[in-house]
């Protein structure tokens, strides 16, 4: 596993196969390996691409948490794109991978062939007094990493919305949360702080999104309460997405149904590299 120089850290980088590139970016709860049905799947045509996010080992952990942020992310990404020589790729991120997703392809989309935001917007709210609350909780998140990791890894991966891996893939979810026991309390709480805490609501960026582009797929799960409204709020202002709700899911889509979530975008591909998905009038 290579780590890559970006931005004044190092990032542990996984490929696998060849074609157009396809990078994948990860959540908060996860790391580069949280895409390994998606590498088995989508490496067979096309050069795939994940990082494990800076404070995400084996990529370095900053020890300043000013060296965190959601434009330290999205400068992360074009780093990676422009260290691989990408002068454009299909991006799929999930949840915080997401966010950064879709702000990278609104600035740049000349480097977004197609994008795939799953599970985004958490934390987003039209209501600003909602945004701040989300904003002051997830800073008492951040204390709780540094107090107790083990407490809040056990409060985390039994939140309502991650429960339905546990219920649909027993062996996954134990893997999900073996993964994140590995992660770095400081990089977490840093990144909990200074990304999840800071970013802006997506209900801000009304006039950006209707800008857009870039074929995009939307995908929420329709028990992940704090993702439903924002998506719905997206596909409203978004000429070029489209929003796939997965029934009976929760956060993880990619994970609890593999199969049906690899479908559903190798069938967005084919249309946005055929040039056949719609643009609403």
């Amino acid at each position: 596993m290579p780590m890559l120089p970006v931005n004044g850290v190092k990032l542990n980088v996984i490929e696998k196969g060849e074609g157009h590139p396809l990078v994948f970016l990860h959540e908060f709860a996860g790391n580069a390996n949280s895409w390994a049905p998606q590498f088995r799947r989508f490496g067979r045509k096309y050069r795939c691409i994940a990082y494990n996010s800076r404070g995400y080992p084996p990529s370095d952990v900053p020890q300043d948490e000013n060296l965190y942020g959601q434009e330290i992310a999205i400068a992360d990404l074009k780093g990676v794109l422009d260290a691989m020589q990408i002068e454009k790729a299909h991006i799929v991120g999930l949840s915080m991978g997401a966010y950064t997703g879709l702000v990278f392809a609104m600035r740049n989309p000349d480097r977004v062939s197609a994008l795939v935001a799953a599970s985004g917007g958490s934390g987003s709210n039209a209501d600003p007094a909602k945004v701040e609350n989300f904003a002051r909780d997830a800073r008492a998140r951040a204390d709780r990493m540094l107090a107790n990791w083990a407490a809040f890894v056990g409060e985390m991966t039994s939140g309502p919305a991650r429960l339905q891996l546990k219920r649909k893939d027993p062996k996954g979810y134990e893997r999900f949360v073996r993964d994140m026991n590995d992660a770095s309390p400081r990089g977490s709480a840093y990144t909990m702080r200074k990304v999840q805490a800071e970013r802006p609501s997506l209900y801000g960026m009304a006039e950006p999104l209707k800008a857009m582009t870039t074929p995009t797929l939307l995908i929420a799960g329709d028990e992940d309460e704090a993702c439903i409204d924002v998506n719905v709020f997206m596909k409203r202002n978004m000429p070029c997405a489209g929003l796939a709700m997965m029934p009976k899911a929760g956060h993880l889509v990619n994970l609890e149904d593999p199969d049906a979530f690899n479908r559903m975008v190798e069938n967005f591909f084919e249309q946005a590299e055929a040039g056949t998905w719609p643009r609403r009038a």
